[in-house]
């Protein structure tokens, strides 16, 4: 892109979800790669000023650093819709069924795409769900509408099942219990319309891959190309490129699996919008194919751009 036609940039990010600060850790990882680039760009927090900000700044296009709730499910993007302004990431629809985890669950269910059998406990009653027959434990409970493994946890036992119950339901309303499955962990990154290549995910110091792995500095390590036979990796990536188009994301996106060690894989998790920190799996993703954090960056501000202008070329 050259310098002339670099259009401004408003990098928004914070907001009010659980993910605030790994929000703030993505936007300014984006700001710093922006200014080594000589964008014109500033940041800006969702709040309740959020609009008048936007409009004072008047950017050409957002960059939505936003994650969890308010950022990733379709909220913040249908305001930019109303408001005219491209932004990066997907749009409303996809925004809104990726962070619904059972509903994303369901449609991977229904196209045959794997995944670990669960059921969907409403917590709002004031009654605690006994646990379920149709289940079998362990289990991995999880809130139905949360993403970087917040409030993520193992259950091993009908006595932790009724302490995590309890525990959760003064944060969630809604959450989603699946079967454990065991194996090795693994994610692929979308880039456009090409699948990266696979990561594989050790956390170093937890049993899984959960909030405090995902952003503790030295708390997983990133293999990246993952160490597995062709066969698998062309599998994985299939399955990260078939959820990223089944559910209409764009631009970019994060699927994690869990390959068994009969070399079964199962989707575990969708991300619209993966994080871009220090410790985040997409960006090193891309520096094993030679493309820096700052192409990166570029990269998706082009793509929200792309579509801006075929807009307004088609009306």
């Amino acid at each position: 892109m050259k310098a002339l036609s670099r259009p401004r940039v408003a990098i928004v990010m914070g907001g009010p979800s659980w993910e605030r600060e790994i929000s703030i850790a993505t936007g300014s990882e984006v700001m710093r790669a922006l200014q080594t680039l000589g964008y014109e760009a500033q940041s800006m927090d969702y709040d309740a000023r959020f609009v008048d900000s936007l409009r004072k700044v008047a950017p050409d296009v957002v960059f939505n650093a936003l994650h969890g709730p308010g950022g990733e499910d379709g909220q913040i993007q249908g305001i930019l819709d109303w408001l005219g302004i491209p932004y990066t990431g997907s749009g409303v629809q996809a925004a809104a069924v990726s962070i619904d985890k059972h509903l994303t669950k369901k449609l991977l269910a229904a196209e045959g795409l794997p995944t670990p059998v669960w059921d969907l406990f409403d917590l709002g009653g004031g009654t605690l769900p006994l646990l379920p027959g149709s289940l079998n434990l362990p289990l991995v409970v999880k809130p139905r509408y949360q993403g970087s493994s917040a409030g993520v946890s193992i259950v091993r036992s009908h006595e932790q099942w009724s302490s995590t119950m309890i525990e959760i339901a003064k944060e969630f309303s809604q959450v989603l219990a699946e079967e454990f499955v065991g194996g090795r962990e693994f994610s692929c990154g979308i880039l456009g319309e090409d699948a990266l290549l696979i990561a594989e995910i050790i956390p170093t110091h937890d049993e899984f891959y959960n909030f405090n792995a995902k952003y503790t500095p030295g708390g997983v390590r990133h293999i990246v190309p993952a160490p597995i036979d062709d066969d698998l990796c062309a599998r994985l990536q299939m399955l990260a490129l078939s959820v990223h188009r089944m559910i209409g994301l764009r631009d970019y996106s994060r699927t994690d699996f869990i390959v068994t060690d009969e070399g079964r894989p199962y989707v575990l998790e969708i991300n619209a919008l993966p994080g871009l920190t220090p410790t985040s799996v997409i960006p090193d993703e891309c520096r094993a194919i030679g493309m820096s954090f700052e192409t990166l960056v570029e990269r998706l501000i082009e793509l929200a751009m792309q579509r801006s202008e075929a807009r307004a070329i088609a009306g």
